[in-house]
């Protein structure tokens, strides 16, 4: 039986918007100026977005609106008037989230639609959508590793009364959403905040080798997507790109209706297949959705930027000066293809830092000359490439101005102030201070002794290695770690860890996300939410004290005033890393180019490594974390567990000749 999904397109602004309705879009997925996990793009205010949510009603169509940002201490009491003013004066079909603490606030507002917890939340294995919905969620967006069987295991799984959705086509990361630190690492823009500075699409080096090892190309399942028609509970195929123009928008989306509605159709297929070639994207690639043939989405020796190559620069230098005068260089290119008004062009790659954009003003012809207006001190060199990134086609515009003119009549709503105050419950009682040494127990090294639960204590992370090698007489004063992220092929695994690791005796765990108290139903154990977690407000440990947390390791990448804020706002007991090398991304796609365990370095010389564990490649920093002399600070403000993560880098990096305090001393952005 198949199963007929909505196309869902993206929409980082009106016009954009405007391009997935015309092209029959099912659903659009956009986000506000605030708490939008694409801060870059345009984004709507809450009176133009009541227009637009107006507009798609009368059409039959869905408006989703993204909350997905990770919220700080002081957000919840703005994010909760936000979404009371959403459910007021906008009324969208769906809020998308991925931080539990506006799964909270919308729950505590009475938000009307669904709920939908964003590919960022990290829910990856069918056992964690139960878990999810208990909390009231209605969709859950996949992550973009799993294969194709995995994505129908978790439709199976799937509970009575929720869905599935699934990014069919757009931009991959390297690592795995929600948990990349790597841009926030380097400099407090964070990419779970929307702000991702893109630091993997850089040129890095490892010996002689120089490549952009971690530069993915586009997904695009093109026409392998009509095998998720027989998926149960898949009811959402998502494109990626709110940062993308009109054009995409509308080839993308049109491209995937033509291939959800007439998968057998080989002329249908064909047609599909031009307009996804022709919208602009980068290079594409199936990535890991083939089990039996998975891709790495990443070429190594080739540039991944996004747009059709359409001539060169050239420049012609400045004429010799006058006495008293300056003279500056031209430059041009020769269009390969007829240029059009509106035509918008990227010259040089996205990781160039001078690179820049331009707007065309008038019609060029193909081969005739195109005059470029370089910005100050943006100056390319010679044989420069110059992208069509965005183009305005004249049926598009018209197209556009049929669907700007349906908008105009649209009056929406006048927005106002609402008022709103978060509820949480009373704090539990503070516990003493304990020191967690976290120790590399999978799937190698040397496990410490373990004292009692007091003082020292030693952390290692769960595995068969560390289930065999430590006595039955200590696990119940270990500090149990799970992983950042379980794939659905390890569910099983991990669910009979878990247990054998409870009738050993261990009563401790530590959750590398929140969805894993699925393998603790009625088990007699202390959780704790790691700091993979990513708590990071009030809300959110509420919602983690409904899950049945005793305590919390709030996210590393909070300033210094966010963390020590945070432990009188808490409910639960509140542990921080101290010190150790914190990994800047954890990913699942395979390494190419770049092997682990030697170091590698940035355009900059700053220096890397990568570790892998299971089927995840841990890219680590090659200077350690380190807030150690803040511990008095911090045990002032109520934090009572402090860990130290005893990972050791391979022999072959150099020494750290440094520490990072991470975000502690700049405001995360």
């Amino acid at each position: 039986m198949l199963n007929i999904p909505e196309i869902l397109a993206p929409a980082g602004d009106a016009k954009a918007c405007l391009a997935a309705l015309a092209a029959g879009a099912d659903a659009v997925y956009l986000g506000l100026k605030h708490f939008s996990a694409r801060a870059q793009a345009g984004n709507f205010s809450i009176s133009e977005l009541s227009r637009v949510v107006e507009l798609a009603h009368k059409e039959n169509r869905r408006i989703y609106v993204a909350l997905n940002s990770l919220l700080k201490p002081g957000d919840p009491d703005a994010a909760g008037r936000l979404i009371a003013r959403l459910k007021r004066d906008v009324q969208p079909d769906a809020l998308i989230m991925q931080d539990l603490g506006a799964v909270e606030l919308a729950r505590q507002v009475g938000f009307e639609g669904e709920m939908h917890l964003s590919t960022l939340a990290n829910v990856s294995h069918p056992a964690a959508l139960r878990v999810a919905k208990d909390m009231g969620v209605s969709r859950v967006i996949l992550p973009r590793e799993l294969n194709v069987d995995e994505v129908r295991q978790c439709g199976e799984a799937c509970p009575e009364g929720m869905s599935l959705e699934m990014f069919v086509h757009g931009a991959l990361c390297y690592c795995v959403s929600g948990r990349c630190y790597w841009s926030s690492y380097m400099g407090g823009k964070s990419g779970l905040r929307g702000r991702c500075v893109q630091p993997c699409r850089r040129v890095y080096q490892q010996n002689k080798r120089k490549g952009r090892f971690f530069s993915c190309m586009d997904l695009s399942l093109d026409v392998l997507a009509k095998t998720l028609l027989s998926v149960p509970n898949l009811r959402s195929w998502k494109i990626e790109g709110r940062k993308k123009g009109p054009h995409y928008v509308f080839y993308t989306t049109t491209a995937y209706r033509l291939l959800r509605d007439h998968p057998e159709d080989p002329s249908a297929r064909k047609q599909a297949e031009q307009l996804l070639e022709q919208a602009l994207g980068r290079p594409s690639t199936h990535s890991l959705f083939l089990p039996q043939k998975p891709h790495a989405p990443t070429q190594p020796g080739e540039q991944t930027s996004s747009g059709l190559l359409v001539g060169k620069v050239v420049m012609e230098p400045a004429p010799k000066a006058k006495k008293g005068e300056r003279t500056y260089p031209k430059y041009f290119f020769k269009p390969r293809m007829e240029l059009l008004q509106h035509d918008f062009l990227r010259i040089g790659y996205e990781d160039e830092p001078w690179h820049f954009t331009d707007r065309v003003v008038k019609r060029v012809p193909k081969a005739g000359t195109y005059m470029l207006r370089a910005p100050a001190r943006k100056d390319p060199k010679s044989g420069t490439p110059v992208f069509l990134i965005d183009r305005r086609e004249p049926q598009m515009v018209r197209l556009l101005d049929e669907w700007e003119a349906k908008l105009r009549k649209c009056k929406g709503r006048t927005p106002s102030a609402v008022e709103f105050t978060p509820q949480y419950p009373g704090p539990d009682k503070r516990l003493p201070v304990v020191s967690v040494l976290l120790r590399p127990g999978l799937p190698h090294g040397k496990e410490g002794k373990a004292g009692k639960f007091t003082g020292n204590v030693n952390g290692l992370w769960l595995g068969p290695r560390t289930l065999q090698t430590v006595g039955r007489t200590l696990f119940s004063r270990i500090s149990w770690w799970l992983p950042p992220v379980v794939w659905p092929d390890e569910e099983a695994g991990w669910q009979k860890m878990v247990q054998q690791a409870l009738r050993d005796g261990a009563r401790h765990f530590v959750l590398g996300s929140p969805w894993q108290v699925a393998f603790f139903e009625d088990a007699k154990a202390d959780l704790v939410a790691g700091p993979f977690c990513n708590p990071s407000n009030p809300a959110a440990i509420a919602a983690l004290k409904q899950l049945g947390f005793r305590g919390a390791i709030v996210s590393p990448e909070l300033s210094s005033e966010d963390v020590l804020a945070l432990p009188k706002q808490s409910c639960l007991p509140l542990g921080i890393v101290l010190s150790g090398y914190w990994p800047m991304g954890v990913s699942r796609l395979p390494l190419e180019g770049v092997k682990p365990n030697e170091p590698f370095q940035s355009p900059k010389g700053e220096v890397f490594w990568i570790r892998k564990y299971g089927q995840n490649s841990w890219i680590y920093p090659g200077w350690p974390l380190s807030i150690e002399d803040k511990r008095d600070q911090l045990v002032a403000a109520g934090y009572t567990m402090f860990v130290t993560m005893m990972e050791q880098p391979p022999q072959a990096v150099p020494e750290a000749r440094r520490t990072s305090p991470f975000n502690w001393d700049i405001p995360l952005l």
